[in-house]
């Protein structure tokens, strides 16, 4: 586990650590672990570009918006799936199942997202991926693994299905929500072909694809306002980018930890 930890850390202390070092020490190869010197000049470089406060703002939105819908039809389809009872049930999870499997591609997708109209807006990135297999099995899973005795007590008191699932089974779910949600999160932050594909308005652009076009133009240096060689090192400026991106899930983590870990043990046990 130690070396497990060293080889996952070590990428995330180096990239940091050329981030703050003094251009020369950058240059010079002189950062191995620890930062060289003190330089803030790429984080502030990286930061006057204008762009990156807006795509920050449309990273933020694209994820709440995407996580809220995910788990919102998440929660809704995998409760009729969870129950024995639901006429139906084997074909339709067999036909979800097929769906990890079998992939229409890339065009075919595109064909129908622009056929709808959704070519530009961010519901083109957030209804083709309302649902995800996997993420559906792991809370159909949790659900199955509840009491019955809390359904059938509820329908003795004449709880409707919407009412028991989003008054019982929802709020005893939170752990198993939590862990998907994380995926969720995960996904949609770090979501780069999508929106590349998906969005054509540079001021829709996420802090993804944002960044992309940043390294590409520290690498050619065909944007001066934005990289100067003479004052900082191109590796500076790519590893300054990546700790922006990466702030707000090393924070947001650690808090869900306990929650993922929880969610995945209850949704693999039944009984």
């Amino acid at each position: 586990m130690l070396c497990l930890a060293v080889v996952i850390l070590y990428p995330i202390i180096y990239i940091t650590s050329v981030s703050l070092s003094d251009t020369s020490a950058v240059i010079q190869g002189q950062v191995s672990l620890l930062p060289v010197g003190f330089n803030l000049d790429a984080y502030a470089q990286v930061l006057q570009d204008a762009r990156i406060p807006r795509a920050y703002m449309n990273t933020i939105f694209y994820t709440a918006l995407g996580t809220t819908v995910n788990l919102l039809l998440t929660a809704i389809c995998a409760y009729p799936l969870s129950r024995k009872d639901f006429f139906g049930r084997k074909f339709f999870m067999l036909a979800i199942i097929l769906t990890m499997f079998l992939n229409p591609g890339i065009i075919p997708n595109y064909l129908i997202v622009q056929e709808l109209g959704l070519i530009d807006s961010v519901w083109a990135l957030v209804l083709p991926n309302a649902i995800w297999t996997f993420e559906l099995i792991i809370l159909k899973s949790f659900y199955e693994s509840m009491s019955e005795g809390l359904r059938e007590a509820a329908v003795v008191d004449g709880a409707s299905e919407f009412r028991i699932l989003f008054q019982i089974m929802i709020p005893l779910s939170k752990p198993a929500l939590a862990s998907i949600g994380l995926f969720y999160f995960m996904g949609h932050w770090n979501s780069f072909f999508i929106p590349l594909i998906y969005l054509n308005d540079a001021t829709m652009y996420p802090l993804q694809v944002v960044l992309r076009d940043m390294l590409i133009f520290a690498d050619s240096g065909n944007n001066q306002n934005l990289v100067d060689a003479s004052a900082l090192a191109p590796q500076a400026m790519k590893n300054a980018t990546i700790v922006l991106s990466m702030i707000p899930v090393l924070l947001i983590y650690p808090f869900a930890q306990k929650y993922f870990a929880q969610g995945v043990m209850l949704g693999s046990e039944k009984g």
